[in-house]
């Protein structure tokens, strides 16, 4: 029984970091999305975050009118946009303006260099609820960025939410026996959630050494992946780095 195909979202946040850091107009993460999809790419992610550091509303914006195709039946996408944000008034607002088809609530705390774990629902659940209700209004359809723990399940299916995106940085940070248990338990996790109606993701830290058993996971459809694409793309360039991931994914399922 062949697995249902896996998609790659690929996450352009670090080419907008080498921007900032000399605040130039180059390189130009918009240009370097729009070379990942031309390379097979099945969507583009974007942090937009609280402090700007890499990067900003110019490039969601952009971004949201390179991959939107208008017609006479309404609006479709290249690709999905999705704009992954923290759950506040701003975030949200922008959303309402930019109108992407995809939305991952993720946490932030301004001090940390990276995303660290997942998002609280269940310490938050009125609060993520009303966000997830203000872009379901919108038709963004809307993940929630959490660890592989009951509690956060039960809160995510409370909110509305169709979707979660599994976060494996602990599990991309591990080595051995524990990176093999950390995997059955992303694994059980993942069938739960699929039987209880949400489509599954997944992401953070992963690369072409650990990508394997966790594209594996027959239950997950979708990885998001960022740092690793676009430090590699420094040596292969992007359009073949992202081939490369994708033939990856797909070797891992037998697809």
């Amino acid at each position: 029984m062949s697995l249902p195909t896996i998609r790659l979202g690929v996450n352009v946040d670090h080419v907008a970091t080498i921007r900032q850091a000399r605040g130039s107009d180059y390189p130009d993460p918009v240009l370097a999305a729009l070379c990942a999809v031309e390379a097979g790419a099945d969507g583009v992610t974007v942090h937009l975050r609280e402090d700007r550091r890499h990067i900003q509303e110019r490039d969601v914006r952009l971004l949201a009118q390179r991959l939107r195709k208008s017609d006479g039946n309404g609006d479709r996408w290249r690709v999905p946009l999705n704009l992954e944000m923290a759950v506040t008034d701003d975030m949200l607002a922008l959303a309402e303006a930019v109108r992407p088809p995809r939305c991952c609530l993720v946490p932030e705390k301004r001090e940390e260099l990276t995303t660290e774990g997942g998002l609280d629902v269940a310490g938050n659940l009125e609060r993520v609820r009303k966000a997830v209700q203000r872009l379901n209004a919108i038709d963004a359809r809307t993940s929630l960025f959490i660890d592989p723990d009951a509690d956060q399940l039960d809160a995510t299916l409370e909110t509305g939410a169709p979707a979660i995106e599994i976060h494996t940085g602990h599990y991309a940070n591990a080595s051995g026996d524990l990176a093999a248990t950390m995997v059955e338990e992303i694994a059980d996790f993942a069938r739960q959630a699929a039987a209880a109606g949400l489509e599954v993701h997944a992401g953070h830290g992963l690369h072409f050494d650990n990508v394997g058993p966790i594209a594996a996971i027959p239950e997950i459809v979708e990885l998001n992946i960022g740092h690793f694409l676009i430090a590699q793309s420094i040596f292969d360039g992007i359009g073949p780095t992202v081939q490369a991931m994708h033939a990856a994914m797909r070797n891992a399922r037998g697809t």
